[in-house]
């Protein structure tokens, strides 16, 4: 197989379809995009539910040393206290299941959160320990209207600091959450069929640009492979250039949104991270790649009768 050729005509054909080539481009970077961005909402409303817990979720909090509360005057909460809490939970009908949260896991999420680029803040946060942080149990329910009678067999528990209940708090955080992800990747779904629309037409003007020089291959017996590479050439490059284009824009939306602004002015939850972009950007890749060659590869098939 000769790339000198592969090379040429895919130099002449993006030259030839250059209009139709950008807008392929374009059509493949915002939807493309859109469909990151809704991967990072997915991500952070799953970080969101770790750190705060969802609408069906209660969270006792134990006592401990430096709690004050009437039901913590013993001060850390004790292994007989933390087996009646676990009786009443097993035992009332309004809950699905429950599971211990302890020191380090809650430190661990606490230090995920709360970061900050002021030194006096960072001492702060240096100096506490995971022995100053309260174990938890967090509470499923089965119905999340029904919730008053496990919160008050429980708050009034000895060993029991406070119980939290943030679902009415939550709820609309959550709901305009989904409404973003599944808006941009409703949005992102008809860009898609576009793309995938451009590309075919794009092949089909290019194989008419082209039927003398194919027609002529056909009769020296070249390959259906070697008819095929240059229009999948130009569209590798087209998915290339959108995909750089959409990673591009996720990498500047992380470093300007999160870590620029969300993350050093708000500790209200754990932010989406690097592994999170880095995620959603292999994702885009692969639905790039996917959108642009396998409908070249039916089209070259259908339009070139290879």
């Amino acid at each position: 197989m000769q790339l000198t050729y592969v090379f040429s005509e895919l130099g002449n054909g993006l030259k030839r379809n250059v209009s139709m080539t950008i807008a392929v481009i374009v059509t493949i970077f915002v939807s493309l995009t859109l469909v990151g961005m809704g991967l990072l909402l997915n991500a952070q409303a799953h970080k969101a539910e770790e750190y705060w817990g969802s609408k069906l979720q209660i969270t006792v909090f134990l006592c401990n040393q430096n709690s004050a509360t009437a039901n913590c005057v013993n001060g850390e909460v004790t292994d007989a206290q933390k087996e009646q809490i676990q009786q009443v939970l097993r035992t009332n009908n309004e809950v699905s299941s429950y599971r211990l949260e302890t020191k380090q896991e809650a430190y661990d999420k606490w230090k995920a959160a709360y970061i900050s680029d002021n030194d006096t803040e960072r001492r702060v946060y240096q100096s506490i320990k995971p022995s100053d942080m309260q174990e938890a149990y967090w509470v499923q329910l089965k119905d999340p209207e029904k919730f008053q009678g496990i919160k008050s067999a429980v708050q009034g528990l000895p060993g029991v600091n406070t119980v939290r209940d943030l679902r009415e708090v939550l709820k609309p955080i959550y709901f305009w959450m989904n409404v973003f992800q599944w808006g941009a990747i409703a949005i992102a779904s008809f860009l898609v069929v576009a793309a995938i629309l451009q590309v075919g037409n794009t092949i089909r003007l290019a194989a008419f640009a082209r039927r003398r020089e194919i027609g002529i291959m056909r009769l020296v017996g070249a390959s259906s492979l070697y008819i095929q590479l240059p229009f999948l050439m130009e569209s590798l490059v087209a998915a290339l250039v959108g995909v750089g284009l959409a990673a591009g824009a996720l990498v500047l939306f992380m470093w300007v949104v999160i870590y620029g602004t969300l993350r050093p002015s708000s500790n209200i939850v754990a932010w989406v991270d690097w592994g999170n972009a880095a995620w959603a950007i292999a994702a885009i890749a692969v639905i790039g790649l996917a959108l642009t060659l396998l409908p070249t590869l039916v089209m070259t098939r259908k339009y070139l009768k290879v």
